[in-house]
């Protein structure tokens, strides 16, 4: 029977030596490397990016000198009513003032009589100025600022983004490692079962074992088998769930392939990539977190938000002075007794629009604020809790590997007073059932450190190469 066992042990030794052969290792870090160079969520994350950017541009150009052309022209029965023909350059600066410059020529037979001027036309220069609200800021002005603010906020929140993406898929990696490793230990004591069986059958073949602890032995080789079966699903169904995150160039979703396996070191590199080694609460700045940096971002923009809807309450006061001339090409031909200007004024009487549009920009602004006082408290307490957890994993791994130690032990003593004729196969059975437990809650709680370490890293947000 010793001779038989050790030549099935060989055999079985042979074979697992073959398969490890044409395996191939997934590493976290090479995993998480195409989920954030591929991953088409992440790449969408880059789009807000550039969406930002579209909309900077798009606020400078509130700023863009402008040329304007107006021309009209009314011809009846072979007579000219009139010709007219007005060009503008105007040049908007950052305060509420606008330069321009103009050049006007009119003619015909039914012209306006205040339209009327000189035959080369009227060349025209001047500012506009806003002389209350829209002076110090303005439309224009808060655009651009919200526009730089909402860039900077983008750039903050893709980080989260993709941390959190990067977290997701590590969970679906720690499953599937969680899996493979429980699929191992059902396989090895599968064939634990199976060694047992027989030799217990040809033991009751030779008279030495009674015919019960042959049907032990099998309902054991079939309980073993039905648990590896149970076990191949839920691997399965992580490698297909861990394929979720796996995309080559060009939006393509790929597959694992049936000899991909998990890295069994994993343990060991943890840390360096997730980029967590050197992470120390005590010098963790919570202001520099991209959560609380966005929302300060956002805090800024309705800050500059609000002082416009304030510079609202003030009067509508619109100025414009031009120097008028009918000669460009000389400036001294601008002469100041020649002027065209313009004033405007207008106020609402009880301004309810404008009050009310400022206490909406103030309780969006206020409850920003306490929105960022909350966030900073929740991030430090999460963070604080989870490196206590794994504190505590560290300790509960020690005991853990002292308790599947010491079921190790006792099952092999076990075997050898069996194998003696010392003991019985229930024993035997009962001190297996109790080391396959301990290794399987020692595989869940190297799951649980694993998953505790990608929690860090997303409350944390933690950037990795």
């Amino acid at each position: 029977m010793k001779k038989y066992t050790t030549l099935l042990c060989l055999l079985i030794f042979w074979q697992q030596n073959a398969q490890n052969n044409l395996v191939n290792t997934l590493s976290l870090s090479e995993y998480l490397s195409y989920v954030k160079n591929y991953h088409p969520i992440v790449k969408q994350a880059n789009l807000v990016i550039n969406t930002s950017e579209a909309e900077l541009l798009k606020a400078r150009g509130a700023f863009d000198p402008k040329i304007e052309v107006d021309f009209d022209e009314k011809l009846f029965k072979e007579t000219t009513y009139y010709n007219k023909l007005n060009g503008a350059f105007k040049i908007p600066t950052w305060y509420g003032v606008e330069f321009k410059a103009n050049f006007e020529q009119n003619e015909g037979l039914f012209l306006n009589s205040e339209n009327e001027l000189p035959l080369e036309g009227l060349y025209s220069a001047g500012v506009s100025v806003s002389l209350a609200r829209g002076l110090l800021t303005n439309e224009r002005m808060t655009a651009l600022k919200q526009a730089k603010f909402f860039l900077n906020q983008a750039k903050e929140d893709q980080q989260v983004l993709v941390n959190t993406i990067l977290h997701d898929a590590s969970m679906a990696y720690f499953n599937w490692l969680k899996t493979y490793n429980e699929r191992r230990v059902y396989a090895s004591f599968l064939n634990n079962a199976k060694v047992r069986f027989e030799g217990t059958k040809r033991a009751f073949q030779e008279g030495e074992k009674p015919a019960i602890d042959t049907l032990e032995a099998g309902i054991t080789l079939n309980s073993r088998r039905l648990n590896l079966e149970k076990a191949n699903i839920q691997l399965i169904k992580s490698s297909l769930e861990l394929s979720n995150y796996l995309w080559l160039n060009e939006n393509t979703p790929i597959e694992l392939k049936e000899n991909m396996i998990p890295d069994l070191n994993t343990v060991d590199t943890i840390d360096k990539t997730f980029n967590i080694a050197l992470f120390n609460n005590e010098n963790f700045n919570i202001e520099n977190h991209p959560k609380i940096k966005s929302l300060g971002y956002k805090i800024q923009s309705l800050a500059v938000n609000r002082r416009l809807k304030m510079n609202n309450l003030l009067p509508k006061i619109d100025f414009q002075y031009n120097f008028l001339s009918p000669n460009g090409t000389q400036i001294n031909a601008l002469n100041t007794n020649n002027y065209k200007t313009g004033l405007n004024f207008s106020m609402p009487i009880f301004i309810r629009k404008e009050r009310g549009d400022l206490k909406l920009a103030s309780v969006k602004l206020q409850d920003k604020k306490l929105e960022n006082d909350a966030a900073k408290v929740i991030i430090k307490n999460k963070i604080n809790a989870i490196q206590r957890e794994l504190a505590s994993y560290i300790l509960q791994n020690d005991f853990t590997f002292k308790i599947v130690r010491d079921y190790d032990v006792l099952l092999k003593a076990e075997e050898r007073k069996f194998f003696l004729g010392e003991s019985s196969l229930f024993l035997v059975n009962y001190r297996e059932e109790k080391y396959i437990d301990s290794k399987l809650k020692a595989i869940g709680l190297e799951n649980a450190f694993f998953k505790a370490k990608a929690s860090l890293f997303k409350e944390a947000v933690i950037s990795i190469n």
